[in-house]
């Protein structure tokens, strides 16, 4: 039986999102595929993404960044955590490597810490880095770019490059020093449409549009609890934490995930993060959103989404206040394009499977001199 390791970020919920859809295309092509998870985040998230009957190992292999909210990334403090990391980074190889060894996996999949990938070429075990953004950019074009250990960075920059592949999803950071890079198209899953089922759970009139509000990961978050109760949409937010309102519904208390209900919406009030961006594209959503403005990976985000689907920013002044009626009232008057094929699921199920199926030789080892392959349209 084959086993897929996979190791994941827990900064907020988009890593997982971004890795899921191609761990399920897997397990569909790969009956009896074992499934192993590592990572500290949320266990329920996981189970509500991932296919059944994996295992999970609780426990985080790499930092992410600490952050105020969704919107706010607490930049300085999380330096002394990455210096700390690696002043203990040979203790915590050490111990990846035995993880690993007990496991066994065939294949280690990483979105995208570096530590897995760093101790699975140490125990001879395949390893392949998927994301739309690593960590080492990040930094690089963060506020404390200057500031970032050496040490770091040079770690950083030597694990993902020696992975097998670092795998691109559309729409992705340029990262164009990867010597083993490769493009596919975007990932996301394109849910179906129960606005009807919906509407009536909620006692919301037909000529009223449902606006998802996605701020995922970041519990607590509620600029519904400032703003005046008004006509023009129905949110639909994960949880109401200040209470019910008669203009919103918590997903949460109709026993539902977001994905439940994301076709349903006529638009999205989001900040820039794949996840959001990809889906929105997949399900044709129109997308208010507020920048975060010192997040390096909205350069690559906001205008691949623009390109596709209606768009409109907001400020943070106007998203704390409420004033939203105009921008939203741009946006539901703009015609929709065709919804965007989520092809990189079936690219990068093709390019994993050879390692899970165990047939034929993996595709691109020894890519040390790679200058990396497109798939993408």
């Amino acid at each position: 039986m084959s086993h897929l390791f996979l190791a994941v970020t827990a900064h907020g919920y988009g890593h997982l999102a971004q890795a899921a859809p191609v761990v399920g295309e897997l397990s569909r092509r790969l009956p009896g595929l074992r499934i192993t998870l590592q990572s500290d985040i949320d266990p329920g998230y996981a189970r509500s993404r991932l296919p059944p009957g994996f295992t999970h190992i609780p426990e985080a292999t790499d930092i992410g960044l600490l952050m105020d909210g969704p919107l706010g990334t607490r930049w300085s403090e999380s330096l002394v955590r990455y210096a700390d990391f690696e002043a203990d980074y040979d203790r915590r190889l050490e111990r990846e490597i035995a993880v690993l060894h007990r496991a066994a996996p065939d294949l280690v999949l990483a979105d995208v810490p570096w530590l897995p990938l760093d101790a699975a070429r140490r125990a001879g075990i395949p390893a392949v880095a998927l994301c739309s953004l690593n960590w080492y950019d990040i930094l690089l074009a963060s506020p404390v770019a200057d500031r970032v250990p050496a040490a770091v960075m040079e770690r950083m920059r030597a694990v993902y490059a020696a992975a097998e592949l670092f795998i691109r999803p559309a729409p992705s950071m340029p990262m164009g020093w990867l010597p083993n890079a490769v493009d596919v198209g975007p990932i996301a899953g394109r849910y179906p449409n129960r606005r009807e089922a919906l509407r009536s759970r909620c006692g919301v009139p037909a000529n009223r549009p449902f606006a998802l509000m996605q701020f995922g990961g970041f519990e607590g978050f509620d600029p519904l609890s400032a703003w005046p109760e008004q006509d023009q949409v129905h949110w639909l937010a994960q949880d109401l934490p200040d209470g019910p309102r008669r203009d919103a519904t918590a997903i949460s208390s109709l026993g539902l995930r977001v994905p439940d209900v994301m076709s349903a919406c006529d638009l999205m009030l989001c900040k820039p993060g794949y996840g959001t961006y990809a889906e929105a594209a997949v399900n044709r959503i129109p997308v208010l959103y507020v920048k975060r403005g010192d997040w390096p990976e909205e350069a690559a985000l906001i205008p691949w989404l623009a390109a596709r689907m209606p768009t409109r920013e907001i400020t943070r002044e106007d998203l704390l206040a409420g004033h939203l009626a105009e921008a939203i009232d741009e946006l539901r008057s703009t015609d929709r394009p065709p919804a965007v094929e989520p092809t990189g699921i079936g690219e990068v199920a093709d390019l994993l499977e050879p390692w899970l199926a165990r047939v034929g030789r993996a595709p691109w080892v020894g890519h040390g001199n790679s200058t990396g392959t497109s798939l993408a349209s």
